[in-house]
């Protein structure tokens, strides 16, 4: 199976050392207005970035493209990514998958999204959010469509490490009730994959005005939450499927929870506890 494509921003961040102070004026207008800065000609979107043409030319090669027009192409197939649905992912896949089993090609698509995933981690943001999320500030968890049963399966876990922890139901509706409790410095963990919903990005608005320190996982094209979260994590998730894989975004959850929960440790191991004789007073597991 081929390698999956890097995208635009993924390029700029493992560059960006070798940009020059210009080339990095750019690149940072371009990650704030992701990838809209970038779908103009080059003229208008070095005007726009303050910087010359030539400078955005020399920082394009050093991406890896060899012009302009092949790096403006990549965000527009970016963008395209963004907003197509199941019908059109399993178009892509019908029309590119190899000629072998169904197991096998997921199998492999599956294992890149988990190496893409892990590979593309900043170490130190990941560390930041896994403090916080340990921290004795209020936590509040919300998804979407399709990842709200992520944002209960984080729950679950959370709260068990921590007191604090809050699940907001599918309705948006209800969200102003916890927006109500939320305190300066509270987290606020989201998950919004492509196709993104306008509910999460205006409750991300909201809860920031609050002061309240948001945390976005999402997928590799990133949901415009990202730019008012100061942790986001991008998450693989293409498979042969009309679906996207939620295996590597699972999996960074769960790296989430055992960071969290050594971040708390001795008191997590307490909390265990008391849950353990919980358990057992209701009778809810079988005894071995």
């Amino acid at each position: 199976m081929a390698a999956v494509t890097p995208t635009v921003r993924q390029l700029l961040r493992s560059h960006y050392r070798e940009l020059t102070l210009s080339e990095r004026k750019f690149a940072n207008a371009l990650v704030q207005d992701y990838p809209n800065a970038g779908l103009a000609s080059i003229t208008a979107a070095a005007e726009r970035a303050g910087v010359s043409a030539p400078v955005v030319a020399r920082m394009v090669q050093k991406l890896g493209f060899k012009g302009y027009p092949q790096f403006h192409q990549a965000l527009l197939q970016e963008l395209q990514a963004k907003v197509s649905g199941p019908t059109e992912r399993r178009a892509v896949w019908a029309t590119e998958a190899p000629e072998s089993h169904m197991l096998n090609r997921f199998a492999g698509a599956v294992t890149q999204n988990l190496t893409q995933t892990f590979a593309n981690v900043d170490t130190a943001q990941f560390d930041a959010a896994a403090r916080l999320l340990a921290s004795d500030a209020g936590v509040y968890i919300v998804g979407g469509r399709i990842t709200r049963s992520l944002a209960e399966y984080a729950f679950t876990h959370f709260q068990a490490i921590r007191e604090g922890v809050t699940h907001l139901t599918s309705s948006p509706a209800t969200w102003p009730h916890y927006v109500l409790d939320m305190e300066d410095g509270d987290a606020l963990l989201i998950f919004d994959m492509r196709r993104y919903e306008e509910n999460l990005l205006r409750l991300a608005e909201i809860a920031s005005e609050r002061r309240v320190r948001v945390i976005l996982v999402t997928d590799q094209w990133a949901s415009p939450v990202a730019g008012l979260a100061e942790a986001t994590f991008h998450c693989w998730g293409e498979i042969p499927s009309a679906w996207d894989s939620n295996i590597a975004t699972l999996s960074l959850v769960e790296a989430l929870i055992a960071a969290t929960q050594e971040e708390r440790w001795p008191e997590a191991r307490e909390r265990f506890e008391q849950l353990d004789s919980l358990f057992e007073m209701t009778r809810l597991f079988r005894r071995p």
